[in-house]
């Protein structure tokens, strides 16, 4: 074996080493943030906070999640990853409110984890197995979810309940293909920071989850 042969086989080792360190402190730090996010919810639920304004979500969300990108370098960062998580479970706490007032809003609920469960594992599973690459979704994913947020905001200006029935159904499908996506880029090396591909990771999960318990509301809610 040659020394050309020698360096290109160490490279590609190390190389190998750092996907799996990145693929495993995300999935750590992902069901980490889960955890934390789901506590902060429970809380805002026994409180029966209400949900903030348009301009407080906006802020806070995009805020925390700015945060997290400008400190993703910085062991700082973590901390905004829980920052932004846990305001995220602030703001589901009143739409889950909402779903207990149905008869059967606890098994609309677990339906809904049940099913975002399923999903993930299985996409996830997917591409870990296939290793097959998906970065060449990211562009059609890009404009699919800002076209599925513009329509979401004229569903809520205009009060269309079967327009955000299927923006919710656009959004299933987005958020899986955003997975399929998030998931080839930590294995095929297009991620190499934990932080930013469990806050994309999370974002996913928390769409997919959201969209399921809109959907599921809307078809089995029984008052």
């Amino acid at each position: 074996m040659n020394n050309y042969q020698v360096r290109s086989f160490s490279s590609s080792s190390a190389d190998v080493q750092v996907k799996n360190k990145v693929l495993k402190n995300t999935y750590l730090l992902l069901s980490m943030s889960l955890l934390f996010s789901a506590a902060v919810a429970s809380i805002a639920m026994t409180l029966n906070v209400q949900q903030p304004n348009l301009l407080v979500l906006l802020v806070g969300a995009y805020g925390s999640m700015y945060l997290v990108y400008a400190l993703k370098d910085s062991a700082l960062g973590i901390g905004a990853v829980f920052l932004f998580t846990g305001f995220m479970g602030y703001t589901l706490a009143p739409l889950l409110n909402s779903v207990l007032m149905f008869e059967n809003g606890g098994n609309i609920i677990t339906l809904s984890l049940f099913s975002t469960g399923v999903v993930f594992f299985g996409l996830s599973g997917h591409v870990l197995m296939s290793k097959k690459d998906y970065s060449y979704l990211g562009g059609m994913l890009f404009v699919g979810m800002i076209t599925a947020m513009l329509a979401g905001f004229a569903a809520m200006l205009f009060n269309i309940p079967a327009l955000h029935l299927a923006v919710s159904g656009a959004f299933v499908l987005l958020s899986s293909g955003m997975i399929l996506f998030q998931t080839s880029q930590i294995i095929n090396g297009g991620e190499r920071n934990y932080l930013i591909a469990t806050i994309g990771l999370y974002v996913s999960l928390y769409n997919l989850f959201v969209s399921l318990l809109r959907i599921f509301s809307a078809f089995g809610g029984r008052r």
